[in-house]
C-alpha cells in the first residue's frame, strides 16, 4: 500500500520537475491526502492567485522555484525559492504569483 502517490518511489527526484507551469493557470498535483495530512505540489503562472480562505490545519509552504506572495491574517509575506512559511490553522490567507512559481503545500490537520 502506498500513501504517497503521483511520483516515483525509491528514486531521487527534483520536486520542481514533477509539475509544469501552464500560462494563465494554476496546476496542482496531490501527493498525499488523508485525515491527518495533505501534500500538494503547485505551479502558478505569473499573476494567478487563490483568494482569501482558511484551513482547519496548519499549512506549511516551501517555494521550489520563483516567488510567491502569501497574505496571512492581512500581512503580506514574499517567499522565494528555498524559503518556507507556516500559515496557522484558521487564519485567513491568500496566495499570489509575483512571477511563475512552484511550491509544495503540506497541511497538518488536528487529531479528532
Amino acid at each position: 500500500m502506498s500513501f504517497i502517490r503521483n511520483i516515483e518511489h525509491e528514486k531521487v527526484l527534483k520536486l520542481a520537475d514533477e509539475i509544469t507551469v501552464q500560462p494563465g493557470q494554476i496546476v496542482s498535483k496531490t501527493l498525499a491526502q488523508n485525515d491527518a495530512v495533505s501534500v500538494t505540489l503547485f505551479a502558478f503562472s505569473k499573476g494567478e492567485e487563490i483568494g482569501t480562505h482558511d484551513s482547519t490545519g496548519d499549512a506549511f509552504v516551501h517555494v521550489l522555484e520563483g516567488t510567491g506572495r502569501y497574505t496571512v491574517g492581512g500581512r503580506e509575506h514574499i517567499v522565494r525559492a528555498g524559503e518556507a512559511l507556516v500559515m496557522p490553522a484558521k487564519v485567513p490567507h491568500a496566495v499570489y504569483a509575483v512571477e511563475d512559481f512552484k511550491w509544495i503545500l503540506t497541511v497538518v490537520f488536528p487529531a479528532d
